[in-house]
């Protein structure tokens, strides 16, 4: 059953857009940082480091992957975001500090929410302009 699960996820990911694969990694990063959290909590050093080190690769990736030329100020600005959390993710893991990885979830979720808002208003925009232009009736009178 696992075999089947590992290749309708490995479809999912291969068949998605864009937009669905970003949401899929701040999904990823989040689930992460709960892990990481998990595995603080019950003294499991070695998950935990794992966790965060994956958590950091997505975020990585993220900033990796800005636009600076096209994305500008909010370029820049999520880049300093994903430094922030890159750092606290570091010292969450060498001072075994819970709050700096409940501070990068935290702001993980709220990216995540803007990019599903930002997603959808474009989907949205998208559509209307894709419409055909509806006209009342008693305009052609």
């Amino acid at each position: 059953m696992n075999a089947y699960m590992n290749q309708y996820q490995n479809n999912q990911i291969l068949n998605a857009s864009p937009e669905r694969i970003l949401i899929l990694l701040y999904d990823g990063s989040i689930r992460f940082c709960r892990q990481a959290i998990h595995a603080m909590d019950e003294g499991k050093r070695t998950v935990q480091a794992e966790k965060i080190s994956r958590a950091m690769a997505i975020i990585s990736e993220f900033s990796n992957t800005l636009n600076h030329e096209v994305g500008g100020e909010i370029a820049t600005d999520l880049d300093a975001l994903y430094s922030f959390m890159m750092r606290e993710l570091t010292s969450a893991n060498v001072k075994n500090d819970r709050k700096a990885l409940e501070t990068v979830e935290d702001l993980l979720i709220g990216l995540r929410e803007t990019w599903v808002e930002a997603i959808e208003i474009n989907r949205t925009q998208q559509v209307s302009k894709s419409e055909p232009e509806v006209r009342h009736v008693a305009a052609s009178f």
